[in-house]
């Protein structure tokens, strides 16, 4: 996903120094959908009531979704305040269904909990979907290769405080070590 790694990079590159040094971390990214998407983030108690919202299975929740046609995104409240760095990268993750995915007229894009992959190593036998391209280009946004790189060697690798430089969780944290390090 060499592609998706470089959006990332072209975006973070561009992005005004008042906004983000291009070296401070953790990467702002609710200001980046904000200052740069233009796209209000909204912590919304049930995402259901999101127009067009689809009907969920028992023990399926959506953590985020995209409203192109309202310029929104809409993260699950619930989630957000037991889990800020989920929230961060759901909104990492929308941020990448709005470069990588948008088009004209769409008027939702939904993602259930079980389908945003911050967790577990890649699998490289699963074909690529748009939720692996969105949840790459979250973690490529969260943690830039060049920052991610220099911070691995600061810490020695040591995830925890990894997760605490970068705001991000410990499953997406050890994806990312996995995709730069094959550890």
């Amino acid at each position: 996903m060499e592609d998706i790694e470089e959006r990332a990079d072209g975006i973070l590159a561009k992005i005004p120094e008042y906004l983000w040094d291009g070296a401070r971390l953790p990467v702002p990214v609710e200001d980046i959908a904000d200052s740069v998407f233009g796209l209000l983030v909204r912590d919304v108690e049930d995402l259901s009531t999101a127009p067009g919202a689809p009907k969920t299975n028992d023990g399926q929740s959506l953590s985020g979704l995209l409203l192109p046609a309202r310029g929104e995104i809409w993260v699950n409240a619930v989630e957000a305040r037991l889990w800020p760095p989920r929230r961060r990268f759901t909104i990492g993750h929308e941020v990448g269904h709005w470069v990588l995915h948008r088009e004209p007229g769409q008027q939702a894009l939904f993602c259930r909990h079980t389908s945003v992959h911050d967790s577990g190593p890649p699998r490289p036998e699963t074909p690529r979907d748009i939720e692996e391209e969105a949840s790459a280009f979250a973690a490529a946004l969260l943690m830039p290769r060049w920052l991610f790189v220099r911070e691995h060697a600061r810490c020695g690798g040591d995830i925890a405080q990894l997760c605490d430089t970068f705001g991000t969780s410990n499953a997406a944290t050890v994806r990312r070590a996995a995709v730069l390090f094959g550890q």
